[in-house]
C-alpha cells in the first residue's frame, strides 16, 4: 500500500460532518430562544449544550485529518464526538421531560416526514470554505419547518430526531472504519510494510543472499545485543515472521 499524506480538507464532504453542523446551528438557535434567566439562571445549562454541539463537529473535522496517519487516532476523536452527541440528546431529552413534551411517535406524521429528509451530495469549487457555508445553509432550511417552529414541543421533537440521525451516522462510519483497520492495519503498520519494502529493493539491487529459511531477501544488520554485539549479519527481510540468518 502506497502511503501519501493530504492537505485536503475532506470532512466538507462528508455528510456526519454537514449534520453535526446543521445540529450546532439549531441547537444554538434553541438555546438563544428558549433558555434565560428563568430556567437557566447561571447559563450552565446553555454552555453545556452549545459546547456539546460544538465538540461534535470539531472532533470529526479533527478526526477526518488523522485520517492517513492515525486511524486509531481517527476512531477514538469520532466516538468522542458520538458521545457528545449522545450528551446533547440527553440534554433535550430532560428538556422534553420537563415541560411534559412527549416525544413523536415513529408512525405519526411529523416523525414520518422529518425522517424522510435526505441531504443533497455537496458540489463544490475551489472555494471551498463559501461553497460548503452555502451547501450547510441550503441542508439547514430543509429542517426549519420544524427546528425552527414557534411550538417548543416541535421544537425539542425535531432536535432529539437530528441528533439521532447524526449519531446512527456516525456509528456506521466509526464501524466502517473499524472493518477497514481490521482488514488494512493503521498508518505505523503500513509504513512498515513500505519500508520493509523498500528495504528489499534495495538488497535484491545490491545482491544480497536467500534467505536460507523462506528464500526472500536478506537485510544487512548489526546485532544489538549479546555476544556478537556491534557485529553484522544477515538478516530476513520478512522478520519477525521469519528468524533466518545468515553470517557475514
Amino acid at each position: 500500500m502506497s502511503i501519501t499524506i493530504k492537505s485536503i480538507k475532506g470532512y466538507y464532504f462528508l455528510d456526519v460532518w454537514i449534520m453535526a453542523n446543521i445540529v450546532q446551528q439549531a441547537t444554538l438557535a434553541f438555546c438563544k430562544g428558549y433558555l434565560n434567566q428563568h430556567n437557566d439562571p447561571c447559563g450552565r445549562l446553555y454552555d453545556q449544550m452549545t459546547m456539546a454541539a460544538r465538540s461534535v463537529t470539531a472532533n470529526i473535522a479533527e478526526g477526518c485529518s488523522r485520517h492517513q496517519t492515525s486511524r486509531e487516532t481517527e476512531m477514538k476523536l469520532n466516538d468522542v464526538a458520538r458521545a457528545s452527541l449522545s450528551e446533547l440528546l440527553g440534554d433535550f431529552f430532560s428538556l422534553s421531560l420537563q415541560i411534559g413534551c412527549e416525544p413523536w411517535s415513529k408512525q405519526s406524521a411529523n416523525y414520518q416526514k422529518f425522517n424522510a429528509i435526505q441531504l443533497s451530495r455537496p458540489q463544490y469549487s475551489d472555494d471551498i470554505e463559501h461553497d460548503a457555508w452555502v451547501h450547510i445553509q441550503n441542508e439547514r432550511k430543509k429542517f426549519a419547518l420544524w427546528t425552527e417552529c414557534a411550538d417548543l414541543s416541535t421544537r425539542l421533537n425535531a432536535m432529539m430526531l437530528l441528533i439521532n440521525r447524526n449519531i446512527s451516522m456516525l456509528q456506521k462510519m466509526i464501524s466502517s472504519q473499524l472493518d477497514r483497520f481490521k482488514q488494512e492495519g493503521g498508518f505505523t503498520e503500513n509504513l512498515t510494510r513500505e519500508r520493509v519494502s523498500t528495504q528489499r529493493e534495495q538488497a535484491v539491487a545490491q545482491g544480497s543472499p536467500s534467505c536460507p529459511v523462506c528464500g526472500k531477501p536478506m537485510i544487512r544488520r548489526t546485532a544489538k545485543r549479546g555476544t556478537n554485539a556491534g557485529r553484522d549479519f544477515w538478516s530476513c527481510s520478512d522478520y519477525p515472521n521469519c528468524q533466518g540468518t545468515r553470517n557475514i
